[in-house]
C-alpha cells in the first residue's frame, strides 16, 4: 500500500516529523515499511508563466515553437518548445536557466534550432506529476503568474510504501493507516467516512441479493447527465498515481480514488447497459463473462456474480464484464457499492488467477459500514466534477448481520505478554481501535453462542478465566476490523499498542528432561554420516503427479499409487502428496546433470504420506473458540494419512574422483547398498541384503534390505526404462529406507564398546561355492559358525575362472577373531576357522579351494 505523506495528513494532524519517523511509528503498530519515496524535494526555479507570443519554425522534421513567456521578471523569457498543444495567453510551468527537475535534471540557457532557448516549458510526467507527456501542461487562466509551481501544485512530498499483511485489510486505505498513525503520535482523527447521509427512501435501480452467503450489504446510486469528456482533476490524478494507480478517466478514477481513500471498491456500471433487476447470486452450470479484460471465462457455481435480466454482468468482487463497462460515450452512470463474502472473493479469484485491487481488498475484509458512504462520495464527486446530476434514491438491500461481541478478562493482556496492564489502560487502547467496551460478565457472551443481542464469541477462554474474579469485559470490535474474533486477538491489540519494546527480555527456563528423542538423534546421526561419506542433503518438494509414477514404472496395483491429493495444490501439474522420496531426487540429479554437474550424490530425509484403508476422505475443520475434545482430536487423526519418515540416496557419475592422482571409480548399485549400511550402522542394526525384484530398480540388480525378518527398504541400480523417463545418466543407482521401522531397533543412548588389550589372530578361507550363491549367505554361514570369537569378517576377491570350475565361483574371506581375557592360541583360532567353514558348507554347499 502506497501512502502519500500530504493524503495522510488530511485526516492526521501529524506533528512536524519527517516520513522516516512516521514510518517508524506505522512499523512498531505492525504496518511495515518496504520503501519512501520522495518527489520533487529536488525541484527549484520552476515558475508559473503566461506565453506571450508564438513563432512557428520551419524547415525541420517536426513542429517547433519559438515562444515569449512572461514570468513575472522584468523581460518575457524567449523558449523554443516542441509542444503545439497550448495558445497565446495560456499559463504553463516553467523551469528558468539554473532550476532542477525531478531526478536531478538541471536546465540551462542554450540555443537551439537557430534560436535561443531561456529555460523550457513543461509538461506534466516532466514535473515528476503522472507519466502524462502528449504536450505541454496548461494551468487555470487565473494561476498567478511567477508563482512557485513547487508549492502551488504540491509538487514536494514523500510516499511510505508499507506493507500490509492479511489480518490488517482496514490498513489497505488511507483512512486505515491514517487511524493506525493518529493512534502512534496520540493526535486527532478525521475520519473521511464520517459524512451525513440524505435519508431516502426510493430505490436507484432494482436489486436483490439473492444468496446471503454471498452478499449481505449491497448499495446502488446513480447519476445522470454526465460529461465523458470532463478530465480527472490534477490532485486526483497526481494522488492516484502515487498510489500507485494509472488515471483512466473520470468515473474510473473517482472509484479508484474512494477505494484507496476509504477502503471500500466500487464500480461503475453504464445506466443505458443494464436491463432488469439487478441480482446478486452464485453462477449457473454453463455461465460464461466476457471481464474489462477481454477474457471469456468460464464461470464455477461457486463465483459470486452480480447479474441482470442479460446474465452475468460483473465478477463480484473481482472484476467487471465488459457489455456494461463505461465508455466514451456514457452520461448515466449507476454506481455500486456492496459487502461481498471475504471467502467467497478470495476462491473466485484464485480460481481464475485473476487478482485485482478489489479482490485483494474484499478477500481481507471490508468495513460493511462503507457501502452507503463510499457509494454517497461517489455521486457527489461524479456530480462536482463530471457536470452530472444525483438522481434522488438509494437501493440498499441487505441481511441482518450481527456484531460480535467478545467476552475477555481485562487482565487477560497482561497474563499474555507476562507484564501487568492496568485495566484502564486495556479499556483505552481498546477504544483507541475502534471498540465499545463495557463493565460485566455477560453470561451469555462468557458461555459463547448466540443470545437475541448478537454473535458472540470467546466463551471457553472467557469462562475459564472468570472464575479467577478476573474483571470482566464486553468488547465489540468496530465494523473494519473483522479480524477481531477472539480474546486473544484483543490482547494482541493491547499489547502492540502499549509497545512490544515494553515486553521484558525474558529466557525462558528449559524444562526437566526435555530435548531430543531417540529418533531425532538417529536422523541427525545418519544425515551427518551420509555428509561424511560424500553425499549431499537436498530438500526437495513433498509434490509428485501420476505422471511420476508411471516413470517410475510402478504396477497399477502397487500401494505407492494411492497418494494422498491437496485441495489447493501449489502447481496444477503436481497435486499429489509424495509416497516415495525418489521423485524429487530423481529430479534434483537431472536439473544438477542439466548445468554441468555429472558427478552427483545426493540424499534427502523426510517423511512420505501413505493413505490409510478406510480414512475419511476429508479431514474435520474446528473451531478455534474451545480446546478440541479428545473424539475431535481422534476424528482428525483418523483422516491424517501414514507419515513414515525414509532416507533415500541417488548417485550418477563418478563416486570415487579421478584426477593427477589417477581413474576415478563410476558410481554402481553396491555404493547404494553401502548407503543403507551406513545408515543401518548408525541405527546399531545390521542388513541382510537378498536379491529382489522391485520397481524402480533393475530387476537383477535390485537388492531388499532387511533388518532381522523386516524389510526395511530396496537399493541397487534403477531400471533403464526409469533411467530413459527421467532423462538420467546411465546406470543410475538409488537406495530407499524406511527409517521409521529401524527405530524401535536403536539401542537408547550410545554404550561405549569393550576395547580388547590382546591381539588379533587372522584367517584367510577361499571357498568355491556355485555362482548363483548371494555373498550375504555365505558371509551369514561364516558369522554363526565362527562363534562368540568371530570379530569381523571382510570378502577381499571373488574369483570366476578354469581353477573354480565350470558354474563356480572362489570368494576369499579375511576373518578375524579375539579374545577380551587372552590371547588366542592357534588350535583355537583354527578350530573357529574350521567351524565356519562347516557351517558354509552345510547351508550353501562350499569347499575350501584346492581341497
Amino acid at each position: 500500500m502506497k501512502v502519500p505523506l500530504s493524503w495522510l495528513r488530511e485526516y492526521v494532524d501529524l506533528p512536524a516529523v519527517t516520513a522516516q519517523e512516521v514510518a517508524d511509528k506505522l512499523t512498531a503498530a505492525r504496518l511495515k515499511l518496504e520503501s519512501i519515496t520522495s518527489y520533487g524535494h529536488d525541484v527549484k526555479n520552476v515558475v508559473v508563466g503566461e506565453v506571450l507570443e508564438i513563432e512557428e519554425l520551419t524547415g525541420f522534421k517536426k513542429p517547433i515553437r519559438h515562444c515569449k513567456v512572461e514570468v513575472g521578471e522584468a523581460t518575457p523569457r524567449e523558449i523554443v518548445c516542441g509542444a503545439t498543444n497550448f495558445a497565446v495567453g495560456d499559463r504553463v510551468p516553467v523551469v528558468l536557466p539554473g532550476g532542477v527537475l525531478p531526478g536531478g535534471f538541471e536546465v540551462g540557457a542554450r540555443k537551439t534550432y537557430g534560436r535561443m532557448s531561456e529555460g523550457m516549458i513543461c509538461s506534466e510526467r516532466e514535473l515528476g506529476l503522472t507519466d502524462e507527456h502528449a504536450g505541454i501542461m496548461v494551468l487555470p487562466p487565473d494561476t498567478p503568474i511567477g508563482a512557485d509551481v513547487a508549492d502551488l501544485l504540491g509538487l514536494r512530498d514523500d510516499v511510505l510504501e508499507l506493507e500490509i499483511t492479511p489480518d490488517v485489510g482496514y490498513a489497505l486505505s488511507i483512512r486505515g493507516v491514517a487511524r493506525e498513525a493518529a493512534v502512534a503520535f496520540g493526535v486527532p482523527f478525521r475520519d473521511p467516512a464520517d459524512v451525513e447521509l440524505p435519508a431516502e427512501t426510493e430505490q436507484a435501480w432494482p436489486a436483490s441479493i439473492a444468496d446471503p452467503t454471498a452478499c449481505d450489504r449491497f448499495v446502488l446510486r446513480e447519476v445522470r447527465g454526465f460529461d465523458p469528456a470532463a478530465q480527472s482533476p490534477l490532485w486526483m490524478r497526481v494522488r492516484l498515481a502515487r498510489a500507485g494507480m494509472r488515471p483512466v478517466s473520470l468515473a474510473v478514477d473517482v472509484t479508484n480514488y474512494l477505494m484507496l481513500e476509504l477502503g471500500q471498491p466500487l464500480h461503475a456500471f453504464d445506466r443505458a447497459k443494464l436491463t432488469g433487476e439487478i441480482v446478486v447470486r452464485r453462477a449457473r452450470p454453463g455461465e460464461r463473462l466476457e471481464t474489462l479484460d477481454h477474457v471469456v471465462r468460464d464461470l464455477d457455481p461457486d463465483d459470486i456474480l452480480i447479474t441482470d435480466e442479460s446474465g452475468p454482468i460483473s465478477m463480484a468482487g473481482t472484476m467487471g464484464g465488459l457489455e456494461t463497462e463505461i465508455s466514451d460515450a456514457s452520461t448515466d452512470i449507476v454506481i455500486e457499492a456492496a459487502h461481498f463474502s471475504a471467502t467467497g472473493i478470495s476462491r473466485e479469484s484464485r480460481r481464475h488467477r485473476l487478482v485485482s485491487e478489489a479482490s485483494k481488498r474484499f478477500e481481507r475484509g471490508v468495513d460493511r459500514e462503507l457501502p452507503l458512504v463510499a457509494s454517497w462520495r461517489a455521486v457527489q464527486l461524479l456530480a462536482e466534477l463530471g457536470g452530472a446530476s444525483v438522481q434522488p434514491g438509494v437501493t440498499h438491500a441487505e441481511t441482518d448481520v450481527r456484531p460480535a461481541r467478545i467476552a475477555m478478562p481485562a487482565g487477560h493482556p497482561g497474563a499474555v505478554a507476562g507484564v501487568t496492564y492496568a485495566k484502564e489502560s486495556v479499556v483505552r487502547r481498546l477504544e483507541q481501535i475502534g471498540c465499545t467496551v463495557t463493565d460485566g460478565d455477560d453470561p451469555a457472551v462468557r458461555r459463547g453462542g448466540v443470545d437475541p443481542t448478537g454473535v458472540v464469541t470467546g466463551g471457553e477462554l472467557a469462562a475459564k478465566l472468570a472464575v479467577t474474579g478476573d474483571d470482566m469485559i464486553t468488547v465489540t470490535p468496530p465494523s473494519w476490523r473483522p479480524d477481531l474474533t477472539d480474546p486473544n486477538d484483543l490482547a494482541e491489540e493491547v499489547i502492540r499498542l502499549e509497545g512490544y519494546d515494553r515486553l521484558p527480555s525474558i529466557l525462558p527456563a528449559a524444562p526437566a528432561g526435555a530435548g531430543l528423542t531417540e529418533g531425532q538423534r538417529l536422523r541427525r546421526r545418519v544425515g551427518r554420516a551420509l555428509a561424511a561419506a560424500g553425499y549431499v542433503e537436498v530438500l526437495a518438494y513433498p509434490f509428485v503427479s501420476d505422471t511420476d509414477f508411471d516413470h517410475l514404472q510402478l504396477p497399477a496395483d502397487d500401494a505407492r499409487r494411492r497418494a494422498v491429493r491437496l485441495v489447493n495444490p501449489l502447481a496444477d501439474d503436481e497435486p499429489l502428496m509424495r509416497t516415495t522420496l525418489l521423485p524429487g531426487l530423481l529430479k534434483t540429479l537431472v536439473r544438477n546433470v542439466g548445468r554441468g554437474f555429472t558427478d552427483v550424490a545426493v540424499f534427502e530425509s523426510g517423511a512420505v504420506y501413505r493413505p490409510r484403508e478406510g480414512a475419511p476422505p476429508t479431514a474435520p475443520v474446528l473451531g478455534v473458540q474451545r480446546r478440541p475434545t479428545a473424539d475431535e482430536l481422534a476424528s482428525v487423526a483418523a483422516a491424517l494419512p501414514d507419515q513414515p519418515h525414509r532416507v533415500a540416496v541417488v548417485l550418477a557419475g563418478e563416486f570415487d574422483r579421478s584426477g593427477w592422482w589417477g581413474g576415478g571409480r563410476q558410481e554402481c548399485w553396491a555404493d547404494a547398498v553401502q548407503a543403507a549400511r551406513i545408515v543401518a550402522d548408525e541405527a546399531g542394526v545390521e542388513l541382510s541384503v537378498v536379491a529382489d525384484q522391485h520397481e524402480p530398480w533393475h530387476p537383477g540388480r535390485c537388492a531388499a534390505l532387511y533388518a532381522g525378518d523386516t524389510l526395511v527398504g530396496h537399493a541397487g541400480e534403477l531400471h533403464p526404462r526409469v533411467v530413459e523417463a527421467y532423462g538420467l545418466p546411465p546406470r543410475t543407482s538409488a537406495m530407499e529406507l524406511e527409517l521409521s521401522r529401524l527405530e524401535p531397533a536403536v539401542p537408547g543412548p550410545v554404550q561405549a564398546p569393550q576395547v580388547s588389550a590382546y591381539p588379533v589372530a587372522t584367517q584367510d578361507v577361499a571357498l568355491i561355492v556355485p555362482d548363483f550363491t548371494p555373498v550375504a549367505d555365505v558371509e551369514a554361514a561364516l558369522r554363526d559358525g565362527a562363534g562368540g570369537l568371530l570379530e569381523s569378517v571382510r570378502l577381499f576377491d571373488v574369483y570366476a575362472g578354469e581353477q573354480a570350475g565350470e558354474g563356480n565361483k572362489s570368494l576369499a574371506y579375511t576373518l578375524r577373531f579375539r579374545a577380551q581375557d587372552r590371547t588366542l592360541t592357534v588350535e583355537e583360532t583354527t578350530a573357529a576357522r574350521d567351524a565356519a567353514v562347516a557351517m558354509a558348507a552345510d547351508r550353501v554347499g562350499a569347499h575350501l579351494r584346492g581341497a
